[in-house]
Order: structure tokens, then C-alpha cells, then sequence
């Protein structure tokens, strides 16, 4: 217990200090050893066997454990890549490139405060063993990322902001209803929210109060997650957002509320409802897939092309869990892949946007010329994110093919391949032309903080293509088992 409330605690504190130190130095470093300190109690949580007795509200079962490493992995690579960026960044106001407004960048203190308290609360959104104690997660979760969108102070990064608070907090409070409904579909006593206790007495439950419940809090979590249509705060935010945010809000935010939305689905496999939730999350999947390649098909800003993306990726999720059986396996190894690659692009992205000053994809050209790492970076994230081998998402993709193929659900088939097919040919339009051609700009040198941790994450991207380490391998057949998925 005490090793999980650490896990919260410590990048509280120095949150907390960030706000009180002067020092620049001082405070990076305690934010580079935070991250540091939080991936080794996680990796240690992750470890101990699971244990979570009846009313404990904190815990960690494989799938939380999957995610809880995954974001403080993240985490650190975006602090390595942050620190850099927040030292480069100027104090003074510089007129935005895209539209002229003033861009007033944040003090830097409230940038590395805001930051690591969202560290903490996905961490507790993660861990929570409680229905109400999640949904409290989530919402500060939303409190915690709202001043990191707006770090420039620019006009669109707070109309951003805004629209991010506004429909993320409308999506709470329907996912609160949820949870409201959630207690009426309890027939005895104990009234409790605790997973445990749920999962006991799931064969007790009201089906009609309980798919109630499942709909408020789909259509609640799905808006945080970037379900569509329910998605249009994410493009936005995540173009606005700095790039290491940028990686933070795709790789890892998304993933805690795609985590409510799987208790909810457990709570309902274990009731014998999990064809009524596996259903709406096949629709939801696929209306997402096919929403995002719209949109990405000839996007002007790559930005928000990988924005979009993410949206394809929450449907695929999605779909996975909803097929159920190996879909299960494979859209929690999805998860793994699609965080990994969408922070690497992320960062690579904001390499392109120093050197360049721009977004539109058409003013860039040459990528490769000019910023070598980043260009070859720029076309692996490409590569991967859209399910080529020997990327690990081409596994994970693959896997929930297979288990559409197995279910014979052959309309499923069809349209999850030509929404794969067509993101593909949508992005390789744009990602090829930046990278590729001539360019007028001179060849520039590349701070190792900005090209070694999106090349590490390339590296765990090619890694999980060809091997799986076989404690992550136990921990995701472990977590498939949760809803009823395949043992091996």
C-alpha cells in the first residue's frame, strides 16, 4: 500500500516544489529525478503479485499494472525531451507563425507543477480500485492538463484550452451519472463502488440499471478518450499543446480513460452482459476508425494529422476489447504499441515544428536533408503507426483481425481493413512529402535531448515487432482473463 501511495505522492511533492523553486536548474533536476524515481516504484508495483482484498479503494491488477509503467515510460521520455525544450523556449513574447497573435509563454515553474501533478493523477486514476475514486482521478486528471495546453498564451492554444475543459468536463459528469446509476443497479448490501465488491456481486445486479450506467459512462469516458463523435476537443488540444504534452495527452491520458471505460466493460463480462457492452464499443470503434481517416485524408497540419490518428487508435481499442476473445489480447497490446509510437511522432513533430516554424504540411520539405534523426524518425513513426511490419502494431492490428476473421463477423472485417487502409494512404500523402524532396534550408544540428527520446521509443516500437519479454506477455494473457478472454 505504502508503495503505490508513493507512487502518488512523490511527484506531488515535487510538484509543489516547483512552484516554491527559483532556481531553473534545481528544478529541472528534481523534475528529471521524479520521473526517474516514479518509472522504479512502478516497475517495483508491477512486480509484487496482486493483492486486492475486498474495500481496498487502491490496487494494481496486470491491467492497470500494464498502463502504470507504460505512462511513467512515457513520462520520463517526455521529461528527457521537456527539459530541453522548456530551456530553449523564449521568455519574451514572440508573435505566433501560423497567425501572427503574441505567443507568452508560461513561467516555467507552473509548466513543470502542471505537468507532474498530471503524472500523479493519471497515476491515481490508474491505481484506483474505486469506481467514485476514478472518476475523481479523471476529473483532475482534466484540471491538471488544461494549463499545459495553454502554455503559449496564444489565441488558439486558449480557445483550445477552453473547448478541451468544456466538453471534458461535460463527459465527466456524464460518466458521474454513470456512476449514480451504477448504485441504483445494486440490489443488496454492501453498497459499494469498490471493483472487488462489484465483481463479487456482479450475478446480483440490475441489467437494465447496469446498461443504463454502461452507456452514461461509455459516452463520458469516450468523450475524454476521443471516441468519435464525441472527439472534438482532441485535435485542438493536441495541436496546441507542446510537443512533450502533446505526447503525455495521446500516449497516456487517453489511456486512463479507455481504462474506465474497461472496468465498466469487466464489471458488465462479469454480469453476463458483455455482448451488450461488446457491441456499442464495435460501433464506436469502427465510427471512430472511419471518422479519422476522413479527417486525415490531405490534413493540412500534421499536428493535428497525428491528433486524428489517435482517434483511429481509440476506435481500434475500442474494437479490440469489444470483439472480445484474442481481440482482447490484442487491443491491450495495441495500447502498449500505439503509446509508444504516438509519443515518438509526437516529440519527432515537434523537432519538424522548431526547426521549420510551421505546421502546414505543405511548407515543409526535405525533412530528412535537413534534420536527418528526426526525418528517418518522422517515416518510421509513420511506418508503425499505421500497422507496417516489423512495427509492433502490425502484431497488435493483426491480432484483432484474426479474431474478427474467427468470430466470421466478415461487414466488421471489411470495414476495419479499408479504415486501416485508408489512414495509411492518407498519411503517406503527407508524412512522404515532408520527409522526402528538396529543401532550401540548411542541414542543422539536433540537441541529443531532442532526438534520443523518440529514438528510443522507435527502438521499443521495432522490439515489440519481433520479441515480446515474457513478463509483458503474462501480464497481458493475465489481463485478457479479466474479461473472459483466452488463457493463452
Amino acid at each position: 500500500m505504502m508503495l503505490l501511495l508513493s507512487i502518488i505522492l512523490v511527484p506531488v511533492a515535487v510538484a509543489v516544489a516547483s512552484y516554491l523553486i527559483r532556481s531553473h536548474r534545481l528544478r529541472r533536476t528534481l523534475w528529471l529525478a521524479a520521473a526517474m524515481g516514479h518509472l522504479i516504484l512502478s516497475v517495483l508495483a508491477a512486480a509484487v503479485p496482486e493483492a486486492s482484498p475486498l474495500g481496498t479503494w487502491i490496487g494494481l491488477d496486470a491491467l492497470s499494472a500494464i498502463f502504470l509503467v507504460l505512462t511513467s515510460t512515457l513520462f520520463l521520455g517526455a521529461t528527457v525531451y521537456g527539459i530541453g525544450y522548456v530551456a530553449r523556449e523564449p521568455v519574451a513574447p514572440q508573435p505566433d507563425a501560423e497567425d501572427g497573435s503574441l505567443i507568452r509563454n508560461e513561467p516555467e515553474s507552473i509548466f513543470t507543477g502542471s505537468i507532474l501533478f498530471l503524472l500523479a493523477t493519471m497515476s491515481l486514476a490508474i491505481i484506483s480500485r474505486n469506481l467514485a475514486l476514478q472518476w475523481v482521478a479523471i476529473e483532475a486528471t482534466t484540471l491538471a492538463s488544461a494549463p499545459l495546453i495553454y502554455y503559449h498564451r496564444s489565441r488558439r492554444s486558449l480557445e483550445a484550452a477552453w473547448k478541451y475543459l468544456i466538453l471534458c468536463s461535460v463527459g465527466i459528469a456524464m460518466a458521474l451519472l454513470g456512476i449514480f446509476f451504477i448504485l441504483m443497479a445494486v440490489t443488496s448490501e454492501p453498497r459499494d463502488l469498490t471493483l472487488a465488491v462489484l465483481l463479487q456481486h456482479a450475478g446480483a445486479l440490475n441489467h437494465k440499471w447496469l446498461s443504463t450506467a454502461f452507456i452514461f459512462m461509455l459516452v463520458g469516458y469516450g468523450t475524454k478518450m476521443g471516441l468519435a463523435p464525441l472527439h472534438s476537443w482532441l485535435p485542438d488540444a493536441h495541436s496546441e499543446a507542446p510537443s512533450p504534452v502533446s505526447a503525455l495527452l495521446s500516449g497516456a491520458l487517453l489511456n486512463c480513460a479507455f481504462l474506465g471505460i474497461l472496468r465498466m466493460q469487466q464489471v458488465c463480462a462479469a454480469a453476463g452482459m458483455a455482448k451488450f457492452g461488446g457491441d456499442l464499443l464495435v460501433l464506436f470503434g469502427l465510427l471512430s476508425m472511419g471518422m479519422a481517416g476522413v479527417f486525415i485524408l490531405r490534413q493540412a497540419d500534421y499536428k493535428r494529422m497525428l491528433a486524428y490518428s489517435s482517434v483511429e487508435h481509440m476506435g481500434i481499442l475500442a474494437l479490440g476489447v469489444g470483439l472480445g476473445g484474442i481481440g482482447l489480447f490484442g487491443a491491450f497490446l495495441h495500447a502498449v504499441n500505439h503509446s509508444v509510437v504516438k509519443a515518438m511522432l509526437f516529440l519527432t513533430a515537434g523537432n519538424l515544428l522548431a526547426r521549420f516554424h510551421t505546421k502546414d504540411t505543405a511548407k515543409i520539405r526535405g525533412a530528412c536533408s535537413v534534420l536527418p534523426i528526426s526525418g528517418v524518425l518522422w517515416i518510421a513513426g509513420f511506418l508503425a503507426i499505421t500497422g507496417s511490419p516489423p512495427f509492433g502494431t502490425f502484431i497488435s492490428e493483426f491480432t484483432i483481425l484474426r479474431a474478427t476473421l474467427e468470430q466470421g463477423r466478415w461487414i466488421v472485417t471489411a470495414l476495419y481493413s479499408l479504415f486501416l487502409v485508408l489512414v495509411f494512404v492518407g498519411m503517406s500523402a503527407i508524412v512522404l512529402k515532408m520527409a522526402l524532396g528538396k529543401s532550401d534550408e540548411s542541414r542543422t544540428r539536433e540537441p541529443w535531448t531532442t532526438v534520443l527520446p523518440p529514438l528510443v521509443f522507435a527502438v521499443i516500437a521495432l522490439l515489440l515487432g519481433v520479441y515480446l519479454p515474457a513478463p509483458l506477455l503474462d501480464k497481458l494473457h493475465t489481463a485478457a482473463q479479466l474479461f473472459g478472454g483466452p488463457a493463452q
